[in-house]
């Protein structure tokens, strides 16, 4: 029946390609969510009135943050190729994808921190600081604590934008649903094998939002 609507589906080949768009999105949202964390925890405490406040280091690393979050993605996977071909040595594969879905994605999510770090009270803060307590305390006890559920809302919505980017990364040979839905759905007028790739882009991203959402519901004790 299924063969019937979807003559030009390779079944095997669909789900291999949806394996590597969980492995692209999975690996990059990890180190998205650790480099994006350290960025924005970083512009947070350099910035003015706080226990790092530096303004050369806040302004440097602003710049760097704005800079390759304004980058689109596309064009910034074809400025990464020499980077990626050196790194990984080759440009095709869901590992050559890594690269330039991290530098993407892990400002985007820096800023995030950063939003969700500026929403603390402040007395929280100020009375963590009037005892005495060490960076390393505020951080992982005040800071990540206190704004644990906007982090996890916000990594939600950046691992649904590296699914996004995991599609656009297969117009280059990534590798994925993006890579299927293009090269063997679009340039070769195979509707129904586009479609079954979206279709299953959108599954994969309904999911992140119900976990993330969930994830939320449960950390958030207001």
């Amino acid at each position: 029946m299924i063969e019937t609507y979807f003559p030009n589906v390779d079944w095997a080949k669909m789900w291999e390609a949806t394996v590597e768009t969980l492995y692209m999105t999975s690996v990059s949202t990890i180190f998205t969510f650790i480099i994006g964390l350290a960025l924005g925890i970083l512009l947070f405490l350099t910035g003015p009135g706080h226990i790092w406040a530096n303004k050369l280091v806040n302004l440097l690393t602003g710049s760097i943050v704005n800079i390759f979050r304004s980058i689109p993605f596309i064009i910034l996977i074809i400025l990464l190729i020499p980077f990626t071909k050196f790194l990984i040595g080759t440009i095709r594969g869901p590992e050559a994808a890594m690269p330039a879905l991290i530098i993407g994605a892990a400002p985007f999510y820096a800023r995030m921190v950063l939003i969700a770090l500026q929403e603390i009270d402040k007395g929280v803060l100020e009375a963590a600081r009037s005892m005495g307590a060490k960076t390393s305390t505020i951080i992982f006890k005040v800071l990540l604590p206190e704004s644990m559920p906007a982090l996890i809302s916000g990594i939600t919505v950046t691992a649904i934008a590296l699914v996004g980017y995991t599609a656009m990364a297969g117009i280059i040979g990534a590798g994925g649903l993006g890579t299927l839905a293009f090269l063997d759905g679009f340039q070769r007028s195979r509707e129904d094998v586009t479609l079954v790739s979206t279709i299953l882009i959108l599954i994969v991203v309904f999911i992140l939002q119900f976990a993330g959402d969930f994830a939320v519901k449960k950390l958030d004790k207001r």
